[in-house]
């Protein structure tokens, strides 16, 4: 038998970034992106359109806006307990598998001061289903219906724990480019016409991370997705996955066609959306985030990662002043010259983007060590 290869933590970020298409951009549409990724984090409104300006070229927002109202792309909770701009035939085949972990986010005794403690899960998710007709739901008609169900529980977390429990889709205008509309919801079998696709396959699923996201250990699988027993997963892909070693003697899997990149290969800069899948789908993230970035973790709504010669290296942060778009950018460690100049110059373009309206741009780069803003 031939010896496991060991990859170096290079050819793993290489290879991570050559398959999210951060090294350079795809002439994928928007579909086949978010297919290819498993769908695009999206917590808040513009993550997902700048995940999707970083890696398609030319990206205009008006197709993710128009795949919202054909209904082709949704935003639904799906891995990690977090929103995901999934294409429909995702949302209907990946809801069946992580129903599991949203159930048990919902039932946890510490999840709203306990407001579902005593509740039947099941009886709960049955009469939350029925609170969704034909038409979408506003947070506020699913309060009024949860005070009249529940009137001893508190409607402000019965809602939150019924979006967990019942299968739903943020429609829009929510998640519309340049907006930020309140959200609503709606049943996803009932806003994409089509029951939900309990027969997928898990070692499918398991093989798409891998494509996107690997090589990868089953332990970086579950961060991914939070689904379990994917030991037994991976074994049932026989021959359909080969196995290397990272740098530490961990066990890593890929599909067996995966093509590995040249550790040589240039990375350019790139401003990534907060919460970008690329810097959360790994339990060791070495592969992705520099060390001494160890504030990433701290960093709240609208602060985001820097990729610097592949690796987060640094924070920013988009802002207006007036007429101004202002670019703040927090490095953790010292940038040479060039480095300095490439940030600087994509700084301008993701300040042109997500910032349309703005009639200049100053970008200021602080001294290491400088606090974040955690606002």
């Amino acid at each position: 038998m031939s010896p496991v290869p060991t990859l170096t933590n290079r050819v793993l970020n290489r290879t991570l970034l050559a398959r999210q298409h951060l090294l350079a951009r795809t002439d994928l549409d928007l579909a086949q992106l978010c297919e290819h990724l498993v769908g695009l984090q999206a917590q808040d409104v513009r993550p997902p359109f700048v995940a999707a300006w970083n890696r398609i070229e030319n990206f205009d927002p008006a197709v993710l806006d128009r795949a919202l109202d054909d209904r082709s792309l949704v935003r639904i909770t799906a891995m990690r307990g977090t929103v995901h701009l999934l294409t429909a035939a995702d949302a209907l085949r990946i809801t069946p598998h992580v129903q599991t972990q949203l159930d048990m986010i919902a039932g946890r005794r510490s999840f709203f001061d306990g407001v579902t403690v005593g509740l039947d899960l099941d009886e709960a998710r049955a009469a939350g289903a029925s609170m969704f007709g034909d038409e979408a739901r506003s947070g506020a008609d699913l309060r009024a219906l949860a005070a009249e169900k529940w009137p001893d529980r508190d409607p402000r977390g019965m809602v939150p724990a019924l979006l967990l429990l019942v299968p739903v889709v943020q429609v829009p205008p929510r998640g519309k480019w340049l907006r930020n509309d309140r959200p609503g919801w709606a049943a996803i079998e009932t806003w994409l016409r089509s029951p939900t696709d309990d027969g997928y396959p898990v070692e499918e699923l398991v093989l798409r991370y891998l494509r996107a996201f690997g090589p990868a250990s089953t332990a970086d699988m579950q961060t991914w997705s939070r689904l379990t027993g994917l030991r037994e997963v991976v074994d049932r892909l026989g021959d359909r996955v080969r196995s290397y070693r990272d740098e530490h003697g961990r066990t890593l899997y890929d599909v067996d066609d995966g093509a590995l990149t040249d550790p040589e290969t240039p990375a350019p800069v790139r401003f990534l959306g907060w919460y970008d899948n690329v810097v959360l789908s790994h339990k060791h993230r070495n592969r992705i985030i520099d060390p001494r970035l160890a504030r990433l973790g701290e960093v709240r709504t609208n602060w985001a990662a820097v990729l610097v010669d592949g690796l987060a290296v640094a924070c920013y942060k988009v802002t207006r002043d007036g007429t101004r778009a202002v670019v703040a950018v927090h490095p953790a460690r010292r940038l040479t010259r060039a480095e300095r100049s490439e940030i600087t110059a994509e700084a301008r373009r993701i300040a042109a983007f997500v910032e349309p309206l703005a009639e200049a741009v100053d970008v200021c780069i602080a001294r290491v060590g400088t606090p974040i803003d955690p606002t």
